[in-house]
């Protein structure tokens, strides 16, 4: 596959150590474009049986080990983009070579307009057609994270280090706070703490990410921007990268392991070995608890150290997608909807299992086909991906970078 996958890049061996295209560095571009790959497969799964929404399959009586699974590594996705949008804004204020500008503009500039395309853009694709809901999910999170950091990009890095940690380490002590409707502090919570509903109109607005902890993990990310800053050492980074990764791996193993903190339902043990490891990872993702976010940006971290200085396929592949990650995003929904719209008018409607896994051919035991057809349109989404990639390098058109 990694033939293949060389194949298809079209792209001539990197030369620098930490890879590029023009000033873009491929290993963060590379892992960015990872996550949303298989955050497509979770995807893939839910548009089959838009007409019948199921459960979120994490219930652990309820749920298949191969379906748990799978939507435990899309589970990846958010936490790493956001972090990395963090780190890509740093290296965006301090480019090699110049001296360091604010990135105030650049970023208010792309979160208005992520939150823009969330109320108004990103429902209507979800659904294909004007919802009867508004909701605010990972985008409306990401541009009010980039609001937030471009007013505090200015600050000391160390300062911007304590209030990351501070606010992911310690949103989980109120969590639990749920405020009522007619409260006056309730929309304000909604946004930012608790996923719930903003307002009761027609369309309903629902907060599925409750932006405050995601502000965290991109203030984590701006500081961690220096260590691939040009001229630092690559030993040294993957060093870090992997200390980085094992410290969140063994807080979260000691958190976790003896139910101390970070996770509102504790674990417990289940009449199979599967089960109970499927409950120990089972952790809270709206808002992301402190566990969630330990698992994930730990493995990234690893993933990082492992792809540093990897010039093969294999990476130049993901980093096209990683590259145009906006387009990338917009159109793998459109692609969705429009092959599911094909299937309802061709077969109509299917019937489906609480963990939405039957019919259109994917049973229980036919799952497989749901990451076989994943695999296809990565290939399907490369080409117009890898197109617009490289018209955005080349054109002086300005709104297009924002995509």
């Amino acid at each position: 596959m990694s033939s293949s996958i060389q194949s298809l890049s079209g792209a001539p061996p990197l030369a620098s150590a930490v890879a590029a295209h023009g000033k873009r560095i491929t290993s963060i571009d590379a892992l960015r474009g990872l996550v949303m790959c298989v955050m497509m497969m979770d995807h893939v799964r839910e548009n089959l049986y838009l007409h019948h929404p199921v459960s979120d399959p994490m219930t652990i009586s309820d749920t298949p080990p191969f379906l748990f699974f799978t939507r435990l590594a899309a589970h990846f996705c958010a936490p790493i983009f956001v972090f990395l949008t963090g780190l890509g804004a740093w290296l965006y204020a301090n480019p090699p070579g110049a001296p360091p500008r604010s990135a105030r503009d650049f970023l208010l500039k792309r979160g208005a307009l992520l939150i823009f395309l969330e109320i108004f853009v990103m429902s209507f694709l979800w659904v294909g057609q004007w919802p009867e809901k508004i909701w605010l999910q990972v985008l409306w999170a990401i541009g009010f994270s980039m609001i937030v950091l471009a007013f505090a990009s200015g600050l000391p890095r160390k300062v911007l280090l304590v209030a990351g940690l501070a606010i992911v380490c310690t949103h989980n002590l109120y969590t639990w706070i749920a405020l009522p409707p007619e409260h006056p502090l309730h929309a304000l919570w909604t946004l930012f703490m608790h996923r719930d509903v903003l307002f009761d109109t027609v369309p309903q607005v629902r907060v599925t990410y409750p932006a405050w902890p995601w502000v965290g993990v991109i203030f984590l990310g701006w500081c961690a921007g220096p260590i691939f800053a040009r001229g630092f050492d690559s030993a040294r980074r993957r060093k870090l990268l992997v200390l980085m990764g094992a410290c969140c791996w063994l807080a979260l193993l000691v958190l976790r392991g003896f139910n101390i903190y970070g996770e509102n339902a504790p674990w417990t043990h289940w009449p199979t070995t599967v089960q109970t490891v499927m409950d120990f990872l089972d952790y809270t993702k709206y808002p992301p608890s402190l566990d969630f976010l330990l698992m994930t940006l730990g493995g990234g971290f690893f993933i990082l150290a492992a792809i540093d200085q990897a010039d093969n396929g294999f990476t130049r592949f993901m980093s096209t997608f990683g590259g145009a990650p906006m387009f990338y995003y917009l159109l793998h929904l459109l692609v969705l909807i429009t092959g599911y719209k094909i299937l309802l008018a061709t077969f109509g409607p299917n019937q489906v299992s609480p963990s939405g896994v039957e019919r259109f051919g994917v049973g229980p035991d036919q799952f497989w086909i749901v990451w076989l057809v994943t695999v296809l349109m990565w290939f399907v989404l490369y080409y117009p991906t890898r197109w617009f990639g490289n018209f955005k390098r080349r054109t002086s058109i300005g709104w297009v970078k924002y995509f």
